[in-house]
């Protein structure tokens, strides 16, 4: 595996040589933020009117909004694009931090599917399914600096045919990075606040360099300290784009580069999930114990290496974070030889390199038993003696913590090539999505020790290994293709057809295996092998219908599949995984038995806009759209399952689940200077099936164990949701009011328990100083935010780890406030 140093070294080449080929040129740019196939949206110090909070998409058969650069900016200087979602229907978003970019807490549900189950692109290119230590992609906001984005559109339903994704049953995120200005111009954005935040972007744009040419390359850095322990999320991000428009076609390249550190802490263990000594030990947060070394191991008040006993599994570990270096790029040229025909061949690539990394104690979650496999000689009587505990610490280097990383590659290279053909009445599309992915993981274990340079979440342990645990390569080859008519089949009548094909080719191999441990009935050894899983037929139907000037229909029925995840000894944290169920013969029967998971999406809905005089009332616009989603071969890994110390897993098709439900999203203007949006959703999402697990002894009879899920609701998912976003101007002032109430959560599959509803209110002000005639500042605005306005506590994320009793929490953050400079020269 490639050095990070390496890596990084190669990536800041690449971009530093890049963005020096565009300063070359000379220039200054202008903030104007472009959408592709939209109108641009105006720039702040532009507006004279309020902008449209929410964008309702007039041209598609299914539910499709979108929310614009502005909008993003306004719900937080610097947002993820997934957290800007939040507020569209149907959406649950929920994360630690304010910018929505912590990825292990992060938690996303689009009516009823998880992160996992949606399809995520930007500019086209897929970005994975995002789950926390990818194999296939990487976040949003990893990929393109938050102020460079243009717009994000939300299929709620089903995305697209063409979306490149094999990951998509519940519907797509597509992430559109903004285009280079027409104009010169230099633009600064400072952000300070709570928590000893500074987030610092600036961008040069170069405006028209002559042939057609125009670009820009910005860079961004931050650092934050985390809100409930002494860790700072540190990052720094480069884009550059460039764009060359002439009349034979349009020629676009994309690069970005990024690198963080992202200290992370443990969820808290509620319920059976926490341990029955320490069953009343349930802290509101879990913070690592960082910068303070020596509390470390003073701290380890149980024995050797051992946590205290009165926090059970709430203990605190010395630090964990998450360490991601990316690059990404692509190269597009989009060709129109005659009228009414484009042909769009994308290629792109991408490196990551990366780790998670956990310092903590070497007595718990079954380690001495891992440890004493590997080195038998260290054992005196049994694997948790005190002297067999002893010796471990000993072998970690002493403080009775040992470092785990595990480290991540991902290297991909793809090419997207869709024709478009519009024949009379007829626009024809079609295309190809080919990609080749070779991830790997790596579990390496350290001694913690200052000479291995791992005493500090933000370095990377370069020392004397004190094991490999396993190390997994994969090589996996992804193929998609589409066909679909559009057909104006009157002028008010549009219906649309076609399907795609998925195909995967999957293989995965261990140069370092998992040696056999002795303390679990069926030793784990991971298999080898190939699975290929094809789908040639995935149809999609659509109806759009233009009742009136005013009015739209849409009808929509589509086909879904999601693919296996090829991933090493992964299952139950990262998702379900063939190559985690630790014997060859279950592996082998996996592939004969069990099927990937299909939906079935059935949407209609109505769009309406109006112009209206209803006394202060101007405009009306919302939809309502009602869906029916059949989710078929449910995969669920069966068998308890321990991230560090695993035993075999089971993983099998349990059933299927039926989700029903209502969106209704609508927006009142109030002449130009105030609008008023409000979204609210209802979900239905139950489980159809119970399903077995295992097995028990009843009267010296072997009885199957019935799981009773049947008529269950999906953990995770709120029957109920609301949106609203009150935003006005007056003048050089704007402001915004926005709430998000997520009502109560299921946190077990059997729904014996539960996490409250919660609204939270996030509150935005701002000034935009009128700069003509003021010299070389073009454009000056301040901009204040507070999130969490009323300071409520709660559960913000949670883990469904167990059928009934107990599941994982991370907490709501609490109220925090940032003010954000922009200028422009």
């Amino acid at each position: 595996m490639q050095s990070n140093t390496t890596f990084s070294r190669q990536a800041r080449l690449w971009c530093g040589a890049a963005a020096a080929a565009l300063l070359a040129t000379g220039a200054h740019a202008a903030e104007v933020a472009a959408a592709p196939g939209a109108a641009a949206a105006a720039a702040d110090t532009d507006s004279t009117s309020v902008e449209q909070v929410i964008i309702t998409s007039q041209r598609e058969t299914r539910s499709a909004v979108a929310m614009e650069a502005q909008q993003i900016q306004r719900v937080l200087p610097g947002a993820s694009p997934l957290k800007a979602i939040q507020f569209l229907p149907g959406v649950v978003y929920r994360t630690a931090d304010p910018w929505g970019n912590n990825e292990q807490n992060l938690s996303l549900f689009v009516h009823g599917f998880s992160t996992q189950q949606l399809g995520f692109t930007l500019d086209g290119v897929p970005l994975g399914d995002q789950q926390y230590g990818n194999y296939n992609g990487l976040s949003v906001s990893r990929a393109v600096t938050s102020e460079n984005v243009s717009r994000v559109t939300l299929s709620s339903g089903a995305g697209s045919l063409g979306v490149a994704s094999t990951s998509n049953l519940g519907g797509a995120i597509e992430t559109f990075s903004r285009d280079p200005s027409a104009e010169r111009g230099f633009n600064v954005r400072q952000t300070l606040g709570s928590n000893e935040t500074s987030r610092t972007f600036v961008r040069l744009d170069s405006g028209e360099m002559g042939n057609g040419f125009k670009g820009y390359v910005s860079y961004l850095r931050q650092d934050a300290k985390a809100w409930d322990f002494d860790g700072h999320q540190r990052g720094h991000q480069v884009n550059l784009k460039l764009v060359k428009e002439d009349e034979h076609g349009e020629l676009t390249f994309y690069a970005d580069w990024q690198m963080k550190v992202e200290p992370n802490e443990d969820a808290t263990a509620m319920g059976n999930q926490q341990t029955a000594a320490a069953a009343g030990y349930t802290p509101y947060t879990r913070p690592f114990i960082y910068p303070d070394l020596a509390a470390c191991s003073s701290r380890l008040t149980g024995g050797p290496g051992t946590p205290p006993p009165a926090q059970g599994n709430n203990f605190s570990n010395c630090f964990s974070a998450a360490q991601r270096e990316d690059i990404i790029g692509y190269l597009k040229y989009a060709w129109k030889p005659v009228e009414g025909f484009t042909w769009t061949n994308q290629l792109y690539h991408h490196y990551n390199f990366g780790r998670g990394i956990v310092a903590g104690p070497i007595n718990t979650a079954g380690l001495p038993a891992l440890f004493a496999t590997y080195y038998p000689s260290l054992v005196v009587g049994t694997a948790t003696s005190a002297a067999t505990l002893q010796n471990i610490v000993n072998l970690m280097g002493g403080s009775g913590n040992a470092v785990r990383t595990t480290e991540y590659r991902i290297n991909r290279t793809g090419l997207l090539s869709t024709a478009e053909w519009t024949l009379g009445d007829h626009q024809i599309k079609g295309g190809v999505w080919f990609e080749h992915n070779e991830p790997a993981q790596h579990r390496v274990w350290y001694p913690m020790t200052k000479e291995n340079n791992d005493l500090s979440p933000y370095d990377v342990p370069r020392g004397k290994k004190a094991l490999t645990q396993y190390f997994a390569e994969f090589y996996v080859n992804d193929v998609q293709l589409h066909l679909q008519d559009q057909w104006r089949i009157t002028p008010k009548l549009l219906l649309q057809a076609g399907f795609k094909s998925s195909l995967q080719d999957a293989t995965g191999k261990f140069p370092i295996n998992q040696q056999n441990l002795p303390t679990v009935a069926v030793p784990v050894h991971y298999p080898t092998g190939s699975i290929k899983s094809n789908k040639w037929f995935l149809p999609q139907a659509g109806l759009l219908w233009d009742a009136t000037d005013t009015e739209q229909v849409f009808v929509n029925v589509q086909q879904n599949m999601r693919q296996f995840i090829p991933y090493g000894a992964g299952s139950g944290f990262y998702g379900f995984s063939a190559w985690s169920l630790g014997t060859q013969a279950a592996f082998d029967l996996f592939k004969t038995t069990v099927k990937p998971e299909t939906s079935w999406t059935y949407e209609v809905g109505l769009r309406s806009r109006h112009d209206v005089a209803w006394g202060p009332i101007t405009g009306v616009e919302g939809q309502v759209n009602a869906y029916n989603v059949k989710f078929s071969n449910r995969l669920l890994n069966i068998a308890p399952y321990n991230f560090i110390n695993p035993a075999p897993a089971i993983l099998a098709n349990v059933g299927d689940v039926t989700t029903k439900g209502v969106d209704v999203a609508g927006t009142l203007k109030f002449g130009d200077h105030f609008q008023l949006y409000n979204a609210v959703s209802y979900n239905e999402s139950k489980y159809d099936q119970d399903y077995q697990s295992g097995t028990t002894i009843v009267g010296g009879v072997s009885t199957p164990v019935t799981v009773a899920t049947g008529g269950k609701y999906v953990p995770l998912m709120p029957k109920w949701m609301n949106k609203t976003i009150a935003r006005g101007n007056y003048g050089a002032f704007d402001a915004q009011i926005s709430g998000d109430y997520v009502g109560k959560r299921f946190v077990t599959y059997l729904n014996d328990l539960s996490v409250k509803s919660m609204m939270l209110v996030d509150l935005q002000a701002g000034y935009t100083f009128d700069m003509a005639d003021k010299g070389m500042v073009k454009g000056l605005r301040v901009t204040a935010n507070v999130t969490n306005l009323f300071d409520k506590k709660g559960v913000s994320t949670a883990g469904v780890t167990s059928n009934s009793g107990g599941y994982t929490a991370f907490p709501q953050a609490p109220r925090m406030g940032f003010v954000t400079v922009s200028a422009e020269f």
